[in-house]
């Protein structure tokens, strides 16, 4: 397993030092649903999504798979699907994990409220790419491109978000 470390905006581990943004709300140990916060856990790695018509796969440690235009990710804590995938259409609300911009080009499904699910506890927790000027998040955390690229090549299997 390589464990890396969030705190204080970097993301650190194999020797890398990252900047990474994390949610609007900052980092808590009690996450709810669409409060903004990133948990304040071990967050294991669990699979890569990605975008197959934009970018090549990227190396990683863990299972990967490619998105399409129907995909998307339940965050209604009231749904039977709640912080899951789905597909689109799908009628309670969620995200689309096909976006119109490249910040989910890769996806990281990290381990929040996975087992079991809890509703309203919490859901799509995603290491994803950061936009030009690393804005916080919905409770993601945030990397460049290149330097998600390189912590999943160096074999990223979880992240331990620390304040």
């Amino acid at each position: 397993m390589v464990e890396f470390l969030f705190r204080d905006g970097l993301l650190q581990g194999q020797g890398l030092r990252l900047r990474a943004a994390c949610g609007r709300a900052g980092i808590a140990a009690r996450k709810v649903e669409g409060d903004g916060k990133t948990p304040l856990a071990h967050l294991p790695l669990l699979r890569i999504l990605y975008r197959a018509d934009r970018i090549t796969p990227p190396l990683c440690a863990v299972p990967i798979e490619p998105i399409a235009p129907q995909d998307g990710w339940c965050d209604a804590a009231t749904d039977p699907a709640y912080n899951r995938p789905v597909r689109l259409p799908y009628p309670a609300s969620h995200e689309e994990l096909w976006r119109d911009d490249s910040l989910y080009d890769i996806i990281g499904v990290l381990g929040w409220n996975t087992s079991p699910i809890i509703p309203g506890l919490g859901s799509a927790i995603f290491l994803h790419i950061a936009t030009p000027d690393y804005a916080p998040t919905a409770g993601c955390i945030a990397l460049a491109l290149p330097d998600l690229r390189a912590c999943l090549a160096a074999g990223l299997t979880g992240i331990l978000v620390q304040d």
